[in-house]
């Protein structure tokens, strides 16, 4: 694969595309209703026949059963041309879910999820959310010492605040970080989150980029939630600040007329030439949609395109009102 076309993941060698593949609908069982196994591996499928090579899992999507479809679809493509990105820090030893960021767990962690994806390396092993306990510097020590290993290429963290990564990048580990960020949830410019990571060549991939469908362009203000419908709780959609989206939102449209495309190829453009940026990895539950997902590779925003709607959604860099559905995008 030409290196040009990829991006570099934080200190390590690992090469990936702008946009990637977030698979909680892969497998993830309990996360959403209904799901099949073969149309989760047809997802995966659609992402590496068209141009995407970060398939991004976790051990809790579906409690490894993600991590084995993923595997199993990597086994049909050339291994060396795929990034395998993959999370995990819950216990559920207990029968409740228990954080555990201890050197312990997450070397069995990193284990298990070899095993359970079948091959001999993983490109990018995050800490899934942080504890309440553990040394972030040597929980970050025990995925090093598997790295020199050659058990995983790349450290990463996953949820955790601006001064928990900091705490974990003590000795300048850390090559990745993931949360959810999008024009909707800018949070991380405000508190200095992406400055950081900028300044200390740590890699940001967010997740959630089209907040729930939001950033897609499929909703308007004539959308009316029942009161079961959980999106009627969440501040998005909730009045003043649904308007407001629904306001930036028609910005993009004409933008996407004249690329002849969708708003949310043009979405998804946008993060990948946003220099804070290294891997935006929307979701999908159909393989249409990682289709037309990655018709975003091919789209180019001018200088004034690119300022446009950063300046439509400039209302959202000082707002923590409301966070994404677990839905995928």
């Amino acid at each position: 694969m030409n290196k040009s076309n990829l991006v570099k993941i934080g200190h390590s060698d690992v090469y990936a595309t702008p946009l990637g593949l977030g698979t909680n609908a892969v497998g993830g069982y309990n996360l959403f209703p209904n799901l099949k196994d073969e149309d989760g591996k047809a997802l995966v499928r659609a992402a590496l026949d068209n141009g995407i090579n970060l398939l991004d899992t976790a051990y809790v999507y579906g409690l490894g059963h993600s991590e084995e479809l993923v595997g199993q679809v990597v086994k049909e493509y050339d291994r060396d041309q795929i990034v395998l990105a993959t999370k995990g820090a819950q216990d559920f030893a207990t029968g409740e879910q228990v954080i555990d960021n201890s050197p312990k767990f997450l070397t069995n962690q990193v284990n298990q999820s070899l095993e359970r994806l079948g091959v001999d390396y993983i490109d990018i092993f995050y800490i899934h959310f942080p504890d309440h306990d553990t040394p972030k510097a040597e929980a970050v020590g025990a995925l090093q010492r598997l790295k020199e290993a050659g058990k995983i290429r790349a450290i990463g963290v996953s949820n955790f605040s601006l001064d928990q990564v900091k705490e974990a990048n003590a000795d300048g580990y850390v090559d990745v970080v993931e949360d959810e960020f999008s024009l909707l949830h800018q949070d991380h410019l405000t508190e200095g989150m992406l400055d950081y990571l900028h300044d200390h060549q740590i890699s940001f991939v967010p997740y959630f980029p089209l907040a729930s469908g939001l950033l897609t362009g499929k909703y308007d203000h004539q959308i009316d939630f029942p009161a079961d419908d959980i999106r009627s709780q969440i501040a998005d959609f909730t009045e003043p600040r649904f308007s407001k989206v629904l306001q930036a939102v028609d910005v993009i449209r004409p933008i996407a007329k004249v690329h002849q495309t969708t708003v949310a190829q043009v979405v998804l453009a946008w993060y990948m030439q946003n220099p804070l940026i290294s891997v935006v990895i929307p979701g999908a539950k159909r393989a249409d949609q990682v289709k037309a997902n990655a018709g975003a590779l091919d789209i180019t925003l001018t200088d004034t395109e690119y300022r446009t709607i950063e300046q439509a959604f400039d209302g959202f860099k000082n707002t923590t009102s409301g966070k994404s559905l677990a839905d995928p995008d």
